[in-house]
């Protein structure tokens, strides 16, 4: 049997990020060695590379919007962070949202629903930070960054910074029903 601690935070948002980041220091000293972290600017994934930077046998992989999310041609994804995590030895993917770029434009334009949304949807009902969680996993996985079917930590949140840390069982996104959330080590309560 296996026994955690989860915690509960009051309410979402950026405020989380450094216990987040406590979780992962712990999470390594546990054996973890991939973790896979959402970043939208870089800056948390930034933070997490610099107090990751001593141990050498941890991959991390820093996941942030791809190129043209928020509007054409921009990237949220800061160059400064971006140098930062490659030179505390960590990996930056800039992917597509799985569950949001095709399925959106097609639903909104058609006003209609597709598969994806309703899985992004049903996702959130455990939290946004989980839903994102799940998904730069597989996207992690998807880019040959992060081994399938191994144990990963992730950490994603709302909008801004971190408010929830999961183990998640890795798998591609071609094999989601492979996905396995094991554990949530942190997540908000509403």
């Amino acid at each position: 049997m296996i026994t955690r601690e989860t915690y509960y935070f009051p309410k979402a948002g950026p405020e989380n990020t450094e216990f987040c980041l406590d979780l992962l220091e712990k999470a390594v000293g546990m054996g973890y060695c991939h973790l896979v972290a959402a970043s939208t600017t870089g800056a948390s994934g930034a933070q997490a590379a610099s107090r990751l930077e001593m141990a050498p046998d941890v991959n991390l992989v820093v996941v942030g919007h791809s190129v043209g999310f928020k509007g054409p041609n921009i990237d949220e994804f800061q160059e400064e962070h971006y140098k930062e995590i490659l030179r505390c030895g960590g990996k930056v993917l800039k992917a597509t949202i799985l569950t949001h770029s095709l399925d959106t434009a097609i639903a909104d334009l058609f006003k209609g629903s597709a598969s994806t949304l309703l899985i992004a949807n049903t996702l959130r009902r455990l939290g946004q930070g989980l839903k994102v969680c799940c998904e730069i996993v597989m996207e992690a996985v998807d880019a040959g960054l992060i081994p399938e079917e191994e144990e990963v930590m992730a950490v994603g949140g709302t909008a801004r910074g971190w408010d929830t840390v999961a183990v998640i069982r890795a798998a591609a996104s071609k094999r989601f029903l492979k996905l396995s959330v094991l554990e949530i080590w942190a997540k908000p309560r509403g």
